[in-house]
């Protein structure tokens, strides 16, 4: 069965690591704030001027004046700090954030992204984006592994305008875990309940399959 956006998140989740710095993309990017693991502490930093960022509040409890990158509320932590995006953008090129995660709306199977723009629709520009995937040594991109006519988002090559060339290392779908490396997407693991035989059929990129795949583990 197809994973959620919650459970993209959740798998997601699993990829952090004690202490580290985590930068956070607009979509389904920011519902990993509410699946850190209890054993470890992370902080996670938003690209609008925000560090230590928590996960969604309850309703009822939203504080207007705290939002992320994508303008929805969230909270912060104990010693969390706020600051203007200057500072936020010297962090990022400056390869102090271990991780980004960011959403997509193509990936292609050298590590392209593009997640800014369809061309002949209305965007208000590409945003932090760019400086993410220029300065990140670390991209796992989380997205919907088709489009909603059924074709194929994990690409041999991108058709859309690149955000970033040779960045991307994984892509965590609602279909399976994939690892970019050697010009080729990797198998990983697969969705509970998703055949290797469903994720090659939704896969237009070249997929490499080594021996039995495992489905992926939820706490």
């Amino acid at each position: 069965m197809a994973l959620s956006k919650q459970q993209i998140a959740q798998r997601i989740a699993q990829e952090l690591q004690h202490n580290w710095y985590v930068n956070l993309g607009i979509g389904i990017p920011t519902l990993v704030a509410n699946y850190v693991p209890k054993n470890i502490d992370v902080e996670f930093q938003s690209e609008n001027g925000l560090l230590g960022m928590g996960p969604f509040p309850i309703e009822g409890e939203e504080d207007a004046d705290l939002i992320n990158a994508g303008k929805q509320t969230v909270t912060i932590l104990q010693g969390g700090s706020l600051f203007d995006s200057a500072l936020s953008f010297a962090m990022i090129r400056g390869q102090h954030v271990q991780l980004t995660v960011l959403g997509a709306m193509e990936v292609a199977q050298n590590g392209d992204i593009a997640n800014w723009k369809i061309p002949g629709k209305l965007v208000k520009g590409m945003g932090g984006a760019m400086d993410l995937v220029a300065s990140a040594e670390n991209i796992i991109v989380a997205m919907m592994h088709t489009n909603k006519a059924g074709e194929s988002k994990i690409l041999k090559s991108c058709s859309l305008p690149l955000t970033g060339v040779n960045c991307v290392k994984k892509v965590v779908t609602n279909l399976a875990v994939l690892e970019i490396k050697n010009n080729a997407f990797y198998l990983i693991e697969r969705a509970p309940g998703v055949t290797v035989e469903e994720i090659k059929a939704a896969t237009e990129g070249d997929l490499i399959i080594e021996g039995e795949i495992p489905e992926m583990k939820f706490d």
